[in-house]
């Protein structure tokens, strides 16, 4: 993949600096996945944040072509970056795809779980597309409520891997355009529910800003393969995707602008900022998204 603008590409690597949490085992819910845990930012921030983009004008919104990755950016929890997520090319427009971990606790034995995998509550959710910035960062392409959440109950009661991927719709802005709209029509990949393992993939996500202080996104394109520890699920090895990537997309044959290629799942865990693992859509994955979908303004 080309790089574009300032993002930072990160090649295959062999070994990571340093550990990140332990990727989970069934059936137990582990603080193996990437996601970000919320701190002590109050909830009217989040209402700040949203009234931001619903009272843009419409040339409030930055140029989409001037952007690297328009349709990637932070899953906002209690108005904090908590993890990736990434637009979806749909009829309305207004679907966003991430990982279940992020916005569903997991199950054990066929109970629901009570609190996220790091013990705190998930809070209210928004979604900044093209996120970048020291601190509380800028928001070029705004901040969208999110609607509704779709999560399979194979995750939601019993914490299955292979069933970490949740399908959010979001509100419309203020004068009534689609996501899509305004991160461009030609940039969300179309997501699939039949694809193999072994494919050239990029991956694009938000790491926290302990090791992403601009917060800018890293993105690494690379060949995907079935994962040795668990060969059900999808296996990259590309460096630089600490907490925070949780939900970043995996993309198939992305070309670049007007060419998106197509998603075949999210980021859910891994061992080391180097080891990265998805689970691949499938049939239960096309429910959700069209529950998604049609629940989409």
């Amino acid at each position: 993949m080309d790089q574009q603008g300032d993002v930072r590409t990160h090649p295959e690597a062999p070994a990571g600096p340093e550990r990140r949490r332990e990727r989970r085992r069934r059936p137990a819910v582990s603080p193996g996945l990437k996601g970000i845990g919320i701190g002590s930012a109050a909830l009217a921030g989040v209402a700040a944040l949203l009234a931001a983009v619903f009272l843009r004008d419409p040339g409030g919104y930055e140029d989409h072509g001037a952007l690297a990755f328009p349709t990637v950016g932070v899953l906002m929890a209690g108005g904090e970056h908590w993890c990736t997520a990434s637009v979806v090319d749909s009829p309305r427009g207004n679907v966003v795809a991430t990982a279940a971990h992020c916005v569903a606790p997991a199950g054990e034995d066929g109970r629901p779980g009570e609190a996220a995998h790091d013990g705190l509550a998930i809070g209210e959710l928004a979604f900044a597309p093209a996120f970048t910035g020291e601190g509380s960062g800028k928001q070029p392409l705004g901040v969208w409520k999110v609607r509704s959440v779709q999560v399979d109950e194979r995750w939601t009661k019993w914490g299955e891997d292979t069933a970490d991927f949740a399908f959010l719709s979001v509100e419309p802005d203020a004068d009534g355009r689609s996501l899509q709209e305004v991160v461009g029509r030609g940039e969300a990949p179309k997501p699939v529910w039949t694809s193999g393992y072994e494919r050239e993939v990029t991956v694009v996500g938000y790491p926290e800003s302990e090791h992403n202080p601009e917060n800018k996104p890293v993105a690494c394109t690379t060949q995907s393969r079935h994962d040795e520890d668990d060969p059900a699920m999808l296996y990259i090895n590309c460096s630089g995707f600490w907490t925070g990537t949780s939900g970043s997309p995996w993309i198939a044959d992305r070309g670049g602008p007007g060419r998106p290629g197509q998603l075949i799942g999210v980021l859910s865990g891994g061992d080391t900022d180097v080891d990265s693992t998805a689970a691949l859509f499938d049939d239960r994955a096309k429910a959700l998204y069209d529950r998604a979908a049609k629940s989409a303004g």
